[in-house]
């Protein structure tokens, strides 16, 4: 039986007819003064979109078996996939689109993979490193994969999908003293014209390789070697503080900033002149005198040793910093660092003004204290897209606790501390407009910490993630879900910087192992 009677075709022809001559009616009456129906747009509220961001986690269920990388979904906080890579990675970094991943692994292996949601096993591609290198760091610009190495003293170039190796980079020679390269840093793109490596210039030797861990003060000058990258050639090392461990680039390639653990200052890098940020004061075309500042000083003691002082004098300011990572805003024009052996977080203006020159207020500083301890030893700072807030690492805030700092960046004060999993050493964010979450991993724990941050959650601890095993290191995509990733290189553990694994998992090129006190409280 059927509901409807079938109407036949020449019928359905008279309908549609009458129905439009229906319509054409009702379209000229509505000309007159009669109702005239109006419609109005119904606009959609609610929250932003989210980000399309993920948080990238490196884990080593031990030192010899296969590593783990876990991809993390910013919006709901789970496991979205997770796959096998080298054995026992040991640094860890994102490539500057936070498309691919590369780790160093115990093995002499390279791992190269995808970031996608779906990353499995035989998606995982290893090259193979020179014979004989010794690989400490890895930078991932679009211009290929540099590894620093410490056998050639040189730089490794790979390039390729997946990345292999073309040739190496001597960093030194007889006129250009450079020795122990432990970082790489620089433009992002090819678009910039060379990249920096760091050498801290001690012996390539058990004693010098720790020499930055346990007595950075006592160490030599270092240096950084601009190599070119049009041409892979090397231009004159640029002189720089003791135990040069981290950089920093701005985002529009005019300065370069080298934090010295050894000596508690930055090194300013006029990236468009290639030399220090050094000039005699002149006068510019509004007017004004610039200034140019070559040496940033982080504590009394840097103050002291070179006889600046910034702007707004020395308040807040510790006898020592010990300057280990740092993050530059592109809202506020902020270099925040973290200073590992002076429990503190600097707020660094360091601006320009409209002719790329040193601005009136560059160099000006603010010093906040974090943790709950005297020395709770900031390992990381990650900063929010919008320059708002800061968050510390604090790696050993007390007996056995590990915390996370919030540092309202606008009034320069503590907001609160947080316990968190393990004793972290790496930190990063995720940002829109108004959520924002915040990633803190321990190398002694497998649990991911995620702080979340909204107009009515202020900063809470929203859930823990289990990875396989402890982590390696982490980085996130992307900081506001479009741009890129800003932090396309890894920290190399020892050499200055805390230790990326547990002690007792900890073992150097000469097979010593790291103690509780080279690693984890005075790495």
């Amino acid at each position: 039986m059927r509901l409807f009677q079938t109407i036949p075709g020449q019928a359905r022809v008279l309908l549609a007819e009458a129905g439009a001559a229906l319509a054409i009616a009702v379209l000229i009456g509505g000309c007159g003064d009669n109702y005239r129906p109006v419609v109005t747009p119904v606009n959609t509220s609610g929250p932003p979109a989210q980000p399309t961001s993920y948080a990238i986690v490196i884990s080593a269920p031990s030192p010899t078996t296969a590593g783990v990388v876990t991809i993390i979904d910013y919006s709901g906080d789970s496991i979205l996939t997770e796959a096998p890579i080298g054995p026992g990675p040991k640094v860890f970094t994102l490539d500057e689109l936070g498309a691919t991943g590369y780790t160093i692994n115990s093995d002499g292996t390279l791992s190269n993979f995808a970031i996608t949601t779906s990353l499995q096993a035989k998606e995982v591609s290893e090259s193979t490193l020179p014979t004989g290198s010794a690989p400490i760091n890895i930078m991932a610009p679009s211009s290929g994969l540099w590894v620093t190495d410490l056998t050639g003293n040189a730089v490794d170039l790979f390039q390729g999908s997946p990345q292999a190796f073309k040739l190496a980079v001597p960093i030194g020679s007889a006129t250009n003293a450079a020795t122990m390269p432990v970082f790489a840093a620089g433009s992002a793109t090819l678009t910039g014209q060379r990249e920096y490596i760091l050498s801290q210039n001690v012996p390539d030797s058990p004693a010098g390789q720790i020499q930055c861990n346990l007595s950075p003060r006592t160490a030599p000058a270092g240096v950084v070697t601009p190599v070119e990258i049009s041409s892979n050639t090397v231009d004159p090392v640029i002189p720089v503080g003791k135990c040069p461990v981290y950089a920093v680039e701005t985002s529009d390639q005019q300065r370069f900033f080298v934090l010295n653990r050894g000596d508690d200052t930055i090194t300013v890098i006029n990236s468009n002149e290639n030399s220090l940020d050094a000039c005699t004061p002149f006068v510019n075309q509004n007017g004004q005198t610039v200034h140019c500042h070559p040496t940033l000083p982080l504590s009394t003691s840097a103050v002291a040793a070179t006889g600046i002082t910034p702007p707004n004098g020395t308040a807040g300011m510790a006898a020592i910093a010990g300057p280990i990572s740092a993050v530059y805003n592109q809202a506020t024009q902020q270099l925040v660092v973290a200073n590992y052996d002076g429990g503190s977080i600097s707020v660094i203006d360091v601006s320009l003004d409209e002719y790329g020159n040193d601005s009136p207020t560059f160099g000006t500083t603010y010093t906040i204290p974090v943790g709950n301890t005297a020395t709770p030893n900031p390992a990381d700072v990650a900063v929010l897209y919008d320059g708002s807030k800061a968050y510390t690492a604090n790696q050993n805030d007390g007996a056995q606790n590990g915390t996370v700092t919030v540092v309202n960046l606008s009034t320069h004060t503590v907001e609160k501390t947080l316990t968190v999993e393990g004793h972290p050493r790496t930190i990063a964010s995720t940002q829109n407009s108004e959520f924002a979450k915040i990633y803190a991993a321990s190398p002694d724990s497998p649990y991911i910490t995620v702080i979340e941050s909204t107009p009515t959650v202020t900063d809470l601890i929203d859930t823990t993630v289990l990875v396989e095993g402890n982590v390696v290191d982490m980085r996130v995509t992307s900081q506001n879900g479009s741009n890129g990733n800003p932090n396309f290189t890894s920290r190399v553990p020892g050499y200055g910087q805390p230790c990326n694994l547990p002690p007792s998992l900890m073992v150097s090129r000469y097979g010593a192992s790291y103690s509780l006190a080279n690693c984890q409280t005075l790495p």
